[in-house]
Protein backbone atom coordinates (compact mmCIF):
# COMPACT_ATOMS: atom_id res chain seq x y z
CA UNK A 1 0.00 0.00 0.00
CA UNK A 2 2.81 2.40 0.81
CA UNK A 3 4.85 1.89 -2.19
CA UNK A 4 1.05 2.75 -3.86
CA UNK A 5 0.74 5.84 -2.00
CA UNK A 6 4.49 7.33 -3.34
CA UNK A 7 4.19 6.17 -6.93
CA UNK A 8 0.46 7.47 -7.14
CA UNK A 9 2.16 10.86 -5.46
CA UNK A 10 5.48 10.86 -7.74
CA UNK A 11 3.33 10.55 -10.48
CA UNK A 12 1.28 12.97 -9.63
CA UNK A 13 4.43 15.86 -8.69
CA UNK A 14 5.39 14.57 -12.21
CA UNK A 15 2.00 16.23 -13.70
CA UNK A 16 2.01 19.61 -12.02
CA UNK A 17 5.67 19.76 -12.84
CA UNK A 18 5.35 18.89 -16.61
CA UNK A 19 2.06 21.43 -16.68
CA UNK A 20 3.86 24.38 -15.01
CA UNK A 21 6.49 23.56 -17.96
CA UNK A 22 4.15 23.31 -20.61
CA UNK A 23 1.67 26.40 -20.09
CA UNK A 24 4.22 28.99 -20.85
CA UNK A 25 5.44 27.13 -24.23
CA UNK A 26 1.82 27.49 -25.03
CA UNK A 27 1.30 31.01 -24.04
CA UNK A 28 3.71 31.76 -26.76
CA UNK A 29 1.87 30.34 -29.44
CA UNK A 30 -0.14 33.01 -30.56
CA UNK A 31 -4.08 31.71 -32.06
CA UNK A 32 -5.65 33.71 -34.46
CA UNK A 33 -8.01 35.84 -33.21
CA UNK A 34 -11.53 36.23 -34.86
CA UNK A 35 -10.54 39.87 -35.83
CA UNK A 36 -7.53 38.95 -37.99
CA UNK A 37 -9.64 36.18 -39.24
CA UNK A 38 -12.58 38.43 -40.10
CA UNK A 39 -10.50 40.81 -41.79
CA UNK A 40 -8.96 37.96 -44.19
CA UNK A 41 -12.55 36.85 -44.91
CA UNK A 42 -13.59 40.49 -45.73
CA UNK A 43 -10.79 41.20 -47.69
CA UNK A 44 -11.29 38.11 -49.43
CA UNK A 45 -14.57 38.88 -50.77
CA UNK A 46 -13.13 41.48 -52.75
CA UNK A 47 -11.37 39.02 -54.63
CA UNK A 48 -12.96 36.88 -58.11
CA UNK A 49 -12.36 33.63 -56.13
CA UNK A 50 -12.90 34.97 -52.04
CA UNK A 51 -13.05 30.76 -50.90
CA UNK A 52 -10.16 30.09 -52.58
CA UNK A 53 -8.46 33.27 -51.29
CA UNK A 54 -9.85 32.49 -47.77
CA UNK A 55 -8.95 29.12 -47.67
CA UNK A 56 -4.90 29.85 -48.72
CA UNK A 57 -4.55 32.96 -46.45
CA UNK A 58 -6.54 31.95 -43.28
CA UNK A 59 -3.98 29.58 -41.51
CA UNK A 60 -1.25 32.98 -42.24
CA UNK A 61 -4.10 35.52 -39.73
CA UNK A 62 -1.42 35.75 -36.94
CA UNK A 63 1.31 36.91 -39.73
CA UNK A 64 -1.71 39.08 -41.62
CA UNK A 65 -3.42 40.41 -38.97
CA UNK A 66 -4.93 43.43 -39.84
CA UNK A 67 -2.45 44.44 -42.55
CA UNK A 68 -3.46 45.13 -45.68
CA UNK A 69 0.39 45.15 -46.82
CA UNK A 70 1.33 41.59 -44.96
CA UNK A 71 -1.82 39.94 -46.38
CA UNK A 72 -0.93 41.16 -50.13
CA UNK A 73 2.28 39.98 -49.54
CA UNK A 74 1.55 36.98 -48.21
CA UNK A 75 -0.38 36.35 -50.61
CA UNK A 76 2.01 36.72 -53.39
CA UNK A 77 4.31 34.52 -51.33
CA UNK A 78 1.82 31.59 -51.24
CA UNK A 79 1.19 32.56 -55.19
CA UNK A 80 4.82 31.82 -55.80
CA UNK A 81 4.76 28.40 -54.05
CA UNK A 82 1.79 27.08 -55.84
CA UNK A 83 3.99 27.97 -59.15
CA UNK A 84 7.16 26.49 -58.16
CA UNK A 85 5.12 23.43 -57.09
CA UNK A 86 3.24 23.23 -60.31
CA UNK A 87 6.00 24.12 -62.37
CA UNK A 88 8.10 21.30 -61.30
CA UNK A 89 4.68 18.64 -61.23
CA UNK A 90 4.80 19.86 -65.40
CA UNK A 91 8.39 19.48 -65.58
CA UNK A 92 8.00 15.72 -64.60
CA UNK A 93 5.43 15.03 -66.80
CA UNK A 94 7.00 16.33 -69.45
CA UNK A 95 9.15 13.82 -69.24
CA UNK A 96 6.66 11.01 -69.35
CA UNK A 97 6.58 8.66 -72.10
CA UNK A 98 4.34 8.61 -74.43
CA UNK A 99 3.46 12.46 -75.07
CA UNK A 100 2.17 13.23 -78.38
CA UNK A 101 4.30 15.88 -80.34
CA UNK A 102 1.06 19.20 -79.61
CA UNK A 103 1.67 17.46 -75.90
CA UNK A 104 5.25 17.75 -75.72
CA UNK A 105 5.20 21.63 -77.49
CA UNK A 106 3.02 22.66 -74.98
CA UNK A 107 4.49 21.78 -71.76
CA UNK A 108 7.68 22.52 -72.74
CA UNK A 109 5.84 26.55 -73.62
CA UNK A 110 3.98 26.07 -70.21
CA UNK A 111 7.04 25.62 -68.56
CA UNK A 112 9.06 28.69 -70.10
CA UNK A 113 6.69 31.15 -69.52
CA UNK A 114 5.95 29.75 -66.09
CA UNK A 115 9.56 30.43 -64.95
CA UNK A 116 8.48 34.06 -66.25
CA UNK A 117 5.79 33.97 -63.63
CA UNK A 118 8.28 32.70 -60.61
CA UNK A 119 10.43 35.48 -61.74
CA UNK A 120 7.64 38.18 -61.85
CA UNK A 121 6.09 36.85 -58.66
CA UNK A 122 9.84 37.14 -57.00
CA UNK A 123 10.32 40.40 -58.39
CA UNK A 124 6.81 41.60 -57.09
CA UNK A 125 7.66 39.87 -53.33
CA UNK A 126 10.80 41.76 -53.14
CA UNK A 127 9.46 45.52 -53.98
CA UNK A 128 6.62 44.90 -51.78
CA UNK A 129 8.58 44.38 -48.61
CA UNK A 130 10.33 48.28 -49.65
CA UNK A 131 7.08 49.62 -51.02
CA UNK A 132 6.41 52.65 -49.13
CA UNK A 133 7.57 56.39 -48.92
CA UNK A 134 8.00 59.10 -51.95
CA UNK A 135 8.45 56.46 -54.69
CA UNK A 136 5.09 54.04 -53.27
CA UNK A 137 3.10 54.95 -56.72
CA UNK A 138 6.12 53.95 -58.84
CA UNK A 139 6.44 50.46 -57.14
CA UNK A 140 3.03 50.03 -56.75
CA UNK A 141 2.48 50.14 -60.69
CA UNK A 142 5.80 47.82 -61.27
CA UNK A 143 4.16 45.12 -58.71
CA UNK A 144 0.69 45.22 -60.38
CA UNK A 145 2.62 45.41 -63.99
CA UNK A 146 4.80 42.27 -62.64
CA UNK A 147 1.36 39.99 -61.35
CA UNK A 148 -0.80 41.17 -64.18
CA UNK A 149 2.32 40.01 -67.02
CA UNK A 150 2.49 36.92 -64.41
CA UNK A 151 -1.46 35.61 -64.73
CA UNK A 152 -1.21 36.54 -68.44
CA UNK A 153 1.40 34.31 -68.62
CA UNK A 154 -0.21 31.55 -66.68
CA UNK A 155 -3.23 32.19 -69.07
CA UNK A 156 -1.16 31.17 -72.11
CA UNK A 157 -0.06 28.35 -70.53
CA UNK A 158 -3.68 27.17 -70.39
CA UNK A 159 -4.55 28.29 -73.87
CA UNK A 160 -1.89 26.33 -75.17
CA UNK A 161 -3.87 23.14 -74.36
CA UNK A 162 -6.92 24.19 -75.89
CA UNK A 163 -9.00 22.67 -78.17
CA UNK A 164 -10.44 19.42 -79.07
CA UNK A 165 -6.97 18.42 -80.62
CA UNK A 166 -5.57 17.87 -77.52
CA UNK A 167 -7.66 15.64 -74.40
CA UNK A 168 -6.47 13.18 -71.76
CA UNK A 169 -4.98 12.86 -68.65
CA UNK A 170 -1.64 15.50 -69.93
CA UNK A 171 -4.02 18.55 -70.71
CA UNK A 172 -6.56 17.78 -67.45
CA UNK A 173 -3.56 17.98 -64.70
CA UNK A 174 -1.91 20.55 -66.49
CA UNK A 175 -5.22 22.85 -66.94
CA UNK A 176 -6.22 21.77 -62.78
CA UNK A 177 -2.72 22.88 -61.84
CA UNK A 178 -2.31 26.37 -64.16
CA UNK A 179 -6.25 27.00 -63.45
CA UNK A 180 -5.47 27.07 -59.28
CA UNK A 181 -2.35 29.03 -60.01
CA UNK A 182 -4.32 31.58 -62.12
CA UNK A 183 -6.68 31.90 -59.65
CA UNK A 184 -4.29 32.71 -56.68
CA UNK A 185 -2.33 35.06 -58.78
CA UNK A 186 -5.65 36.89 -59.85
CA UNK A 187 -6.49 36.91 -56.12
CA UNK A 188 -3.12 38.22 -55.08
CA UNK A 189 -3.47 41.41 -57.70
CA UNK A 190 -6.79 42.16 -56.39
CA UNK A 191 -5.23 42.19 -52.55
CA UNK A 192 -2.53 44.39 -53.98
CA UNK A 193 -4.84 46.62 -55.97
CA UNK A 194 -6.64 46.71 -52.49
CA UNK A 195 -3.43 47.68 -50.56
CA UNK A 196 -2.44 50.32 -52.92
CA UNK A 197 -5.65 51.60 -52.72
CA UNK A 198 -5.94 51.77 -48.96
CA UNK A 199 -2.46 53.83 -48.78
CA UNK A 200 -3.91 56.43 -51.46
CA UNK A 201 -6.66 57.06 -48.94
CA UNK A 202 -4.20 57.73 -46.26
CA UNK A 203 -2.58 60.27 -48.14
Amino acid sequence: MEGSYFSTLTTILILIVFAIYINPCLATRPIPTKTNTQFIKTSCGNTTYPELCFSSLSSYANEIQTSPKSLASIALSVTLTTTRSTLSTIAKLSKSQGLTPGEAAATSDCMEVLNDSVEELQSSIGEMGNAGGKNFELQMNDIQTWVSTSLTDEDTCIDGFGGNAMNGNVKNTVRSHIVKVAEMTSNALALINSFAATQNLIK
